[in-house]
């Protein structure tokens, strides 16, 4: 079948897609009326500043009578804060909310909780996170340098600025530190060694599907890709509706998904995706999936049985206790944390969702109403010491830390270019996959400037 290769969805920056903000009644725990609200606190993320943080809650039972106020309250003396002490005041329209809480003091520590009353006046209050505030840290910002490629498109194989690619995606590194490139419109996979060698490793610049020998395998704008403990290769075969599978011994294969687009789970060719994004690897060996076009989150065992994590397949923004009652839009990047915790990067819901272990889906960063806080989140990634990585495809590197300050540490989100440099110098070009080493550097697939770049976090953070 004749296949003709044009630009996935998510090259996108979609600046004009319509936000549908979706109520919804939440199946948690049983309440009885006049009972008050039963709520969990979601984490707090400090701006760099020190004088702003953004939280929220998730009521989780189910509700018999209105919700006629809710927000978070905080203190600096008070470990149980009610709302008597400083709150904030968030629209009441859904079982789940966002809060952005501003007048803090820097390098202060504070008690935060969220609440919830009803129309009969019971107020139900969330667990108390007890958070610092960090010094002005809006200075701290990382260096940005290019490995490989040039900024024009081609398939060449070389060194450096010798190498050519087109509109690289995903990103991944095996233990010796190499990386791995998912070469969205050459259809191939290269490998980019620590002194900038590029090399292909599958794909022959044409699309298509073909298992076999990874000389004349073939793919069509592969996404992503991760590299599991053997060696293996699975990569996110979005125009194939596939996740294919690439072996230390040279051997392309069908992981899962039959090439249909589709929402069926079951094993291996068994189960249908729908233009599969980014991918994530956890310490069991599972394969996590941006289902993009299904806006689901799936899970790939070892043995290749699919399933569902999270998500309804009808694009919209819904935290929720039920996981599968959640929803999401065009979901991109994946990331999984040392406790289990999935982070995905929900691209047109400008937000970083968590979904924890236990299934609920919370908003961690960002929300539809502050499109200019996260941007276009297309990778996320981890680092070794826990903090978090995104790449803002509208032209940023922003950083939560583990103390869960958020940092705009490379790029300019109003001017897309091509310049290395430090902070806000340096310029980047929709671009997308993001991958932490070993030493805590950090490597980003510039799609638009068909480069390979590296970020240096500031130190000491």
């Amino acid at each position: 079948m004749n296949k003709t290769l044009t630009k996935p969805i998510s090259f996108a920056v979609y600046l004009l897609a319509a936000i549908l903000i979706f109520s919804g009644c939440n199946k948690g725990s049983s309440a009885t009326p006049g009972a008050a609200p039963v709520i969990t606190t979601t984490d707090v993320v400090i701006d760099a500043a020190g004088t702003t943080a953004h939280s929220g809650g998730l009521i989780t039972s189910t509700l018999t009578e209105a919700v006629t106020a809710y927000g978070v309250c905080w203190s600096t003396s008070n470990q149980s804060p009610t709302t008597a002490d400083s709150k904030s005041t968030d629209t009441v329209t859904q079982v789940y909310f966002t809060s952005k809480i501003t007048g803090l003091t820097p390098k202060t520590t504070y008690y935060l909780r969220a609440f919830a009353t009803t129309s009969s006046g019971a107020t139900g209050y969330g667990n108390t996170v007890q958070f610092t505030t960090s010094s002005d840290l809006s200075s701290a910002v990382g260096t940005v340098s290019t490995l490989a490629g040039n900024g024009s498109t081609g398939f060449t194989d070389g060194t450096g600025a010798n190498a050519y690619f087109n509109s690289p995606q995903g990103i991944s590194l095996d233990a010796s530190g190499n990386l791995y490139i998912a070469d969205s419109f050459n259809s191939a996979i290269r490998k980019v060694t620590s002194a900038g060698v590029v090399t292909t490793v599958s794909g022959t610049g044409a699309i298509g599907y073909l298992d076999g020998p990874i000389a004349t395998a073939k793919f069509y704008a592969p996404q992503s890709l991760v590299v599991d403990a053997s060696g293996n290769i699975y990569v996110a075969d979005l125009g194939n509706n596939m996740i294919r599978k690439i072996t230390p011994g040279g051997v392309v294969s069908t992981f899962a998904g039959s090439g249909d687009a589709g929402y069926t789970n079951g094993t291996g060719v068994n189960a249908t995706f729908n233009s599969p994004k980014g991918l994530a690897i956890d310490a069991q060996g599972n394969i996590i999936v941006a289902d993009q076009g299904n806006n689901l989150i799936r899970k790939i065992t070892p043995a290749g049985v699919v399933s569902t994590v999270a998500g309804s397949t009808t694009a919209g923004y819904l935290d929720n206790a039920t996981s599968t009652s959640a929803q999401f839009n065009k979901p991109d990047g994946v990331a999984i944390d040392a406790q289990g915790n999935i982070y995905v990067a929900d691209l047109l819901n400008t937000a970083i969702r968590k979904i924890s272990t236990a299934g609920v889906v919370s908003t961690y960063i960002g929300n539809p109403k502050l499109p200019g806080l996260i941007g276009d989140p297309a990778g996320i990634t981890f680092d070794a010491k826990g903090n978090l990585f995104i790449s803002d495809q509208n032209g940023r590197i922003l950083e939560i830390t583990t103390n869960k300050v958020l940092l705009s540490i490379a790029g300019n989100a109003t001017t897309p270019g091509f310049a290395d440099g430090q902070g806000a110098s340096a310029l980047f070009n929709t671009q997308q996959g993001i991958i932490a080493d070993a030493s805590g550097n950090i490597w980003v697939a510039d799609n638009g400037n068909n480069r390979i770049r590296k970020v240096v976090p500031p130190s000491g953070i």
